[in-house]
């Protein structure tokens, strides 16, 4: 394994998923971040809320795209050929918001 200087995303938040092993817990990587062979990530377009979107990849059945017979994988045509409905930006951040929100009060109550 070599190592590395520069990450892969200096500024951009984004969507990690594993490649193989865990393909059915996403989560985000806040930039700076580095990553492995066994993960993939996923830079959110201009005018797509990352909080929306990382709701959108834990309502994705990422099982169900499992390429292998042992280990579960998936490949980047798989997580390409999703398919998902994205409303407009603004409703994307009030959504987004909102469930980062919930998550967080969830956090606090599994603290206490």
């Amino acid at each position: 394994m070599t190592s590395v200087s520069d990450a892969l995303s200096s500024s951009d938040d984004a969507i990690g998923i594993g490649r193989k092993g865990t393909i059915d817990n996403p989560y985000i990587l806040y930039a700076p971040f580095w990553t492995v062979d066994t993960l993939f990530y996923s830079v959110p377009r201009p005018r797509v809320d990352l909080d929306f979107a990382f709701c959108l990849f834990l309502k994705v059945d990422w099982k169900s795209k499992n390429e292998s017979t042992g280990l579960p994988s998936l490949s980047k045509q798989s997580i390409s050929s999703t398919i998902v409905v994205e409303p407009e930006f603004e409703e994307q951040r009030a959504i987004g918001a909102l469930f980062r929100s919930l998550d967080s009060l969830i956090t606090l109550h599994q603290r206490k």
